[in-house]
């Protein structure tokens, strides 16, 4: 058995490693069979940066490394081209200075290596310097990889005015790329995120966006086929549909999917023990607090329908919440379709690992809930599945009366009838039950439904400046609209119409009813 290929992304040591290599250099020949400048966004640990290290090698001709792979008897080995390579993975850099550095100890390095030098003081002239120089050398034209291209702003995404610093650099040195246009064979960037051209990418707009390509879906990741061909001694006696249920179902054209190539390798490594691997590795504070901060209704999560420049439109000054999380890999593309004129894509959170973590996230951001998380869930999945309905309504109140106040100032959250149905849905959905937000019959809709084991409650949730006397608004509306007859005369099945109303002033649940049908 071959070795698993875990944090390797430079194709020379995997291959010296005697490491698996899920080969992908037939997409990079399609790429590369002639002159273009490509542009690809796709998440965090994907396996972007070790297709690039395979654009350099297939580049700089080593064909001994190559051997035994798909482009290997269709390249034309006898040419080798200047590669200069940009990588931003490594270190924080906190200032447009430090960038400038950064900048500037990679073109040093990538002089040395192409044993050009340069004599320019500004970063602009000397990458066109450089450029030039290795054009004039090798006399081929030049090739430009750029991995990690947005790290250095992401990393700063939460100070706006670092964050602007550091993409006016970068542009400033992209924007070399168009006025080198003429000494240029192919130019690969990429990165999670795609910027808007208006702020980052003017100087670069001839770069081809293959992200949502249905001819590149497959570029990263592993496809079923590929564990099977590559993996499959290690996946012996591990449940195939539970492996995908948790680490498949990433998509950018709702055709194919792929899995997680992180989650994968992590899993084969640690015993096919079922985890959150690749979700662990990130830092989606931010997002967490962007979503709280526009009191986003988290239930319209789970029907998402955007058109394309929703999807690739980012910008450090106007972030919107659906693009970073699209573009983070918390959401995937689940279909698309044509509507008046426009390309229509539908969106979901692609696999368990995701779900289930992005919502205990927040649970965080959205109550300051942390240690006692836990011990709610566990009290409401236990209470959901056995139809306990007083204890449930019980649980509820302790997880509002616990949200620390803190989590209450500066913003009108308490008042937002969606804030309490964004909680609840959060809690419900990291319990990875069944629940269908806004659920519909022909007189309205019911805020939440649950389902599990043998119970389905239908729910709906009110907010009320006061303490409400008399009957349940909440459990009435529930059964004036008939929200839950559609669910009825089930065998086996019990059925909770459930009245939730909460008060702005005591921030909690405040009247409780419910009605039960065998």
């Amino acid at each position: 058995m071959k070795n698993l290929p875990i944090g390797i992304s430079t194709l020379s040591l995997l291959m010296e490693s005697n490491c698996i290599y899920v080969d992908k250099t037939e997409y990079a020949y399609n790429l590369i069979k002639q002159p273009g400048r490509f542009f690809l966004s796709r998440p965090r640990r994907f396996g972007k940066s070790l297709f690039v290290d395979t654009l350099k090698e297939i580049f700089e001709g080593n064909k001994k490394l190559l051997e035994g792979l798909y482009i290997v008897d269709k390249w034309d080995w006898s040419k080798k081209y200047p590669v200069i390579k940009f990588d931003f993975a490594e270190g924080m850099l906190k200032s447009r200075k430090d960038l400038d550095e950064k900048i500037n100890e990679i073109l040093f390095l990538n002089e040395k290596n192409l044993g050009v030098a340069t004599v320019n003081k500004s970063i602009s002239g000397r990458f066109a310097a450089l450029i030039k120089g290795a054009r004039e050398k090798y006399g081929e034209r030049v090739v430009v990889l750029v991995d990690e291209y947005d790290k250095p702003i992401l990393d700063n995404i939460s100070e706006l005015s670092i964050a602007k610093e550091l993409r006016d650099g970068l542009k400033n040195l992209y924007s070399v790329l168009k006025s080198q246009d003429a000494n240029l064979q192919f130019v690969f960037m990429t990165g999670v995120t795609k910027f808007s051209k208006v702020s980052l990418f003017s100087g670069v707009n001839q770069l081809k966006d293959i992200t949502l390509s249905k001819f590149y879906s497959s570029i990263c990741g592993y496809t079923d086929n590929d564990l099977q061909e590559h993996f499959s001694e290690y996946l012996a006696g591990s449940d195939p549909e539970e492996v995908k249920r948790w680490y498949n179902g990433y998509s950018w054209t709702g055709l194919e999917s792929v899995y997680n190539p992180y989650d994968i390798l992590l899993f084969l490594s640690e015993e096919k023990v079922f985890r959150n691997y690749w979700f662990e590795t990130g830092n989606p504070t931010f997002l967490m607090e962007l979503f709280k901060k526009n009191q986003y209704y988290l239930p319209n999560l789970e029907k998402i329908q955007v058109t394309e420049d929703v999807l690739d439109s980012f910008d450090v000054e106007t972030i919107i919440p659906i693009t970073l999380l699209f573009q983070s890999g918390y959401l995937t593309i689940v279909n698309t379709h044509i509507d008046f004129n426009q390309l229509i894509y539908t969106l979901k959170i692609p696999n368990m690992e995701v779900r289930q973590a992005l919502y205990n996230k927040f649970i965080f951001a959205y109550t300051g809930l942390l240690e006692n998380r836990l011990d709610f869930q566990l009290h409401l999945r236990k209470e959901l599945s056995s139809g306990d309905v007083p204890s449930l309504i019980d649980t509820i109140k302790r997880l509002f009366a616990g949200i620390p106040w803190r989590n209450f100032t500066n913003n009108n959250l308490a008042e937002y009838e969606g804030y309490y149905a964004s909680v609840l849905f959060a809690f419900f959905a990291s319990l990875l039950v069944k629940v269908i937000p806004e659920d519909s019959n022909n007189h309205g809709q019911a805020d939440i439904t649950i389902i599990l084991s043998h119970h389905i409650y239908v729910m709906e949730i009110k907010v009320v400046d006061n303490l409400p006397e008399g009957n349940n608004v909440a459990l009435e509306q529930i059964i004036q609209r008939k929200y839950a007859e559609k669910y009825k005369n089930r065998d086996g099945i019990s059925v909770h119409a459930v009245g939730l109303v909460f008060n702005k002033t005591e921030r909690n649940l405040v009247q409780a009813d419910y009605l039960t049908t065998p």
